[in-house]
């Protein structure tokens, strides 16, 4: 029962390309595709999380002028940072690389060690929330719409979280196929609530939204690119991903990899944006601004302001599609990060086998979720926070320093992607810095 972490890849993924001429080709056979199409899926789960019940709210509070420049901004954003992250495990020597052995191999080993540990200490804690979030959210499901009595607090959360963990100890392959199975209905439901909307758009929001001066308009877009670079974060599960590709395509892993995550930042824009400029319309400033003040996910803003009760159901289908979808693609990094630390202490793994150190970490990531979930700590956007400027660092500086560095890194030198990357990282954590100090 292996752990994700070091979980078997699917069947399917495990054969190269079916002939050598096909490889050089880049001819995608049947099962290239909908192995490409099973990662995309799951990529644009891990991205569209629980966060997607505020982000409408966070990302049109700065404005309806610097919400158009960071929508225009966010998918080469995205893009181009998970391409130059999986570029960086696409192009270690070694097949079975994970981001823990590649940064130091790359960097030494006491940076290694270093990025390892800030690695784990950023997705870590995100995977404590949701399993928090999950038990809030079924709780008030069975209290308030189903008006049945819920189960002792630490009985449910038990349930909903082995549950959980049981589809990550199932193996890649199984939780490729139940993410997809999630993620469908979250996009039907997203592309639902966007289209229900549409009557009540406010194109005078246009006309009454003033710029402001140049030092606030920039200001506004600086403080709203942090919501949506984590809204659209799926780097925990790249890793791993990466070295999917790896053993599916070998030396064609990183081409195949820009195309799934070309994709995956098409879906993410598409849907997730325009799921957020719908409520954003319908609501207008003085919504959103309501909606912020009262802390409501906006689909619970909506069932009030709209007398739309189905609504108020759709709040947790889509809260628990997007948590589940999500705890997934995080418990990669997280495990995947704290696999590497214990491994500092036996990188041979003469005193603990894989198996062994697999089920143990597995261990530890639910009783510490099972336990915080029964606690039931109100501290979700101060993780966020202090999460935030790792995972910035991570996804978006650390390619680029890679790529200066590293000699395996060479052919990807000298593009004006890399300098778009570098100027957006430095955006980001300064923006995350500047929201957290006001």
């Amino acid at each position: 029962m292996p752990s994700p972490a070091t979980a078997p890849l699917p069947r399917e993924a495990s054969r190269p390309p079916s002939t050598p001429t096909e490889a050089a080709a880049g001819t995608a056979t049947g099962t290239d595709r909908a192995f490409n199409r099973a990662w995309v899926i799951s990529l644009f789960g891990t991205a569209i999380g629980a966060g997607i019940l505020f982000l409408p709210i966070n990302a049109g509070s700065g404005g309806i002028w610097p919400l158009l420049v960071v929508t225009l901004l966010i998918g080469p954003m995205t893009y181009l940072s998970h391409r130059a992250l999986s570029r960086m495990i696409c192009s270690a020597p070694r097949a079975t690389d994970d981001i823990t052995c590649v940064v130091r191999d790359y960097f030494g080993e006491n940076a290694g060690r270093l990025v390892t540990v800030l690695y784990f200490c950023a997705i870590y804690p995100i995977v404590l929330i949701y399993g928090v979030g999950i038990t809030n959210t079924v709780e008030s499901a069975l209290t308030n719409q189903l008006h049945v009595a819920a189960p002792p607090r630490w009985l449910l959360s038990f349930v909903l979280i082995a549950l959980l963990m049981s589809v990550m100890l199932a193996g890649q392959s199984i939780m490729l196929k139940i993410t997809g199975l999630l993620v469908y209905p979250l996009i039907l439901v997203l592309l639902g609530v966007t289209l229900y909307l549409i009557p009540s758009w406010q194109f005078d929001i246009f006309t009454q939204a003033g710029t402001g001066s140049p030092r606030q308009f920039l200001m506004a877009v600086w403080l709203m690119i942090p919501t949506l670079v984590f809204a659209f974060n799926h780097s925990p599960a790249i890793s791993q991903f990466s070295l999917s590709l790896k053993s599916h395509y070998g030396q064609r892993s990183a081409e195949e990899a820009s195309r799934i995550l070309r994709s995956t930042t098409v879906l993410l824009v598409l849907f997730a944006m325009t799921f957020v400029w719908s409520c954003v319309l319908a609501l207008g400033q003085d919504g959103l601004a309501e909606a912020r003040a009262a802390n409501l996910p906006v689909l619970s803003y909506l069932a009030n302001v709209h007398d739309a009760p189905f609504i108020s159901y759709l709040g947790p289908v889509v809260a628990v599609l997007a948590i589940g979808s999500s705890f997934f693609g995080h418990y990669l990094g997280a495990a995947e990060g704290l696999c590497g630390i214990i491994r500092f202490a036996d990188p041979d793994a003469k005193r603990l086998s894989q198996r062994t150190l697999s089920l143990a970490v597995a261990a530890f990531i639910f009783v510490t979720s099972w336990l915080v979930a029964i606690i039931n700590p109100s501290i979700l956007s101060l993780i966020e926070s202090l999460a935030g400027p790792v995972i910035a660092a991570v996804l978006y500086l650390m390619p680029m320093y890679a790529i200066h560095k590293v000699e395996a890194l060479r052919p990807y030198r000298g593009r004006a992607s890399n300098v778009f990357v570098t100027i957006a990282g430095i955006v980001a954590v300064g923006g995350i810095l500047v929201g957290l100090v006001r």
